[in-house]
């Protein structure tokens, strides 16, 4: 069943539905920050690029040290990174052939995860080997699936935008970021919060459309209005040059996002036109406690009529979005520093759109156990 989301501004509307979201949550809701991610779906660890013929390198999802092998010859595969002898990380190790020895004792991993050699020990009496993960190489990331293995080939592969589609250029981002992946999802869900990026896209009034709410999906749909002075080249390079820029709303562009759990997706488009941008986007634990994450972001840029536009352009983009990606860090590691200083979630939030993704997070997630949330 599809929820609609809407946004009444009346008042006493507001009011009730702030009463009625404490009454259907109850004074003892789980901390959201205290939900880990359900570790039973595809997550990228690395860009393809970070790991070349013949290496390992040392990757992590939630506190599990991951390590990730290329061959010469062959697929990338992963195995937990720790030696079963010695618990040295095998991502400091040598790759030969289709294995990883340790750089401790030289014991020998192949991509099963079982121990094929012990140097001074003989072919008869190997010990136990170590876990390995289920892996995959798509369009420049490098994802495993850090739950159950037996769900791996039954879980649905997640689809990463336009990024195959020649008619795009994508750029690949991301870098840690110090908070709960929640954060992430919030800040990129409510557009209210363009007021902070001011300075870039010049004075920017979202007007949210409505949206939907699903058991697995939360989406919120914005239109944009520039209110008063010259459009700045920021919101040009994103939306195009808007000759209706006085107008009270401009409708020409939809912005579309959503939490397809645990994935975030982007796009703006005009009615019955291809996406001029679409993202796809996606927050990957690093602790155990889910405290810190690793962003991994597909942002596709629809190539214009005129050839070589969009390559010139390229470098005022990527500086553009740094600058947008900076300030949003920055803030999201302060509302992270407040949950610390307070000793849990305070936030007083009045969005519908906001409530209806928390809910969606916590649903999803794994709750903590009860001497945790305690």
């Amino acid at each position: 069943m599809t929820e609609s989301l809407t946004l009444d501004t009346a008042p006493h509307k507001l009011a009730e539905q702030r009463c009625s979201d404490a009454m259907r949550l109850g004074k003892d809701t789980v901390d959201l920050r205290r939900v880990k991610c359900d570790p039973n779906y595809w997550y990228p660890v690395a860009w393809s690029h970070e790991l070349k013929k013949g290496k390992t390198i040392a990757t992590r999802f939630a506190g599990q040290p991951i390590a990730l092998v290329r061959p010469q010859e062959g697929s990338v595969f992963a195995l937990e990174d720790r030696c079963a002898h010695r618990q040295v990380p095998l991502s400091k190790g040598r790759v030969e052939g289709e294995a990883v020895q340790c750089c401790y004792h030289g014991w020998a991993y192949g991509r099963s995860g079982r121990c094929i050699d012990v140097p001074y020990l003989g072919k008869g009496k190997l010990p136990n080997g170590v876990r390995t993960y289920p892996c995959r190489e798509v369009e420049g990331l490098i994802f495993v699936f850090p739950g159950d293995a037996e769900k791996a080939e039954t879980t649905p592969f997640p689809k990463l935008g336009s990024v195959a589609d020649p008619a795009y250029k994508t750029r690949r981002f991301g870098e840690k970021v110090k908070c709960h992946y929640s954060f992430m999802h919030e800040n990129l869900m409510d557009m209210n919060h363009q007021f902070m990026h001011s300075k870039q896209m010049g004075k920017m009034k979202p007007r949210y459309l409505g949206g939907e709410n699903e058991p697995r999906m939360v989406e919120a749909r914005y239109s944009f209005a520039r209110v008063g002075g010259k459009q700045p080249w920021g919101e040009a390079l994103i939306f195009g040059e808007r000759r209706d820029a006085s107008a009270k709303f401009a409708h020409r562009d939809v912005m579309t996002i959503r939490t397809v759990y645990p994935y975030q997706t982007l796009h703006i488009r005009t009615e019955d036109e291809p996406p001029v941008m679409d993202l796809w986007i996606v927050y990957v634990p690093q602790d155990e406690d889910h405290l810190t994450c690793r962003v991994f972001g597909l942002l596709s840029i629809r190539r214009p009529k005129l050839k070589g536009a969009l390559e010139l352009a390229w470098p005022l983009l990527v500086g553009f979005t740094n600058r947008i990606f900076a300030e949003d860090r920055e803030i999201v590691e302060l509302e992270q520093n407040a949950w610390r200083e307070l000793g849990g979630d305070r936030n007083q939030e009045v969005f519908p759109v906001i409530n209806a993704l928390r809910d969606l997070l916590r649903r999803a997630g794994i709750q903590p156990d009860s001497a945790a949330a305690e």
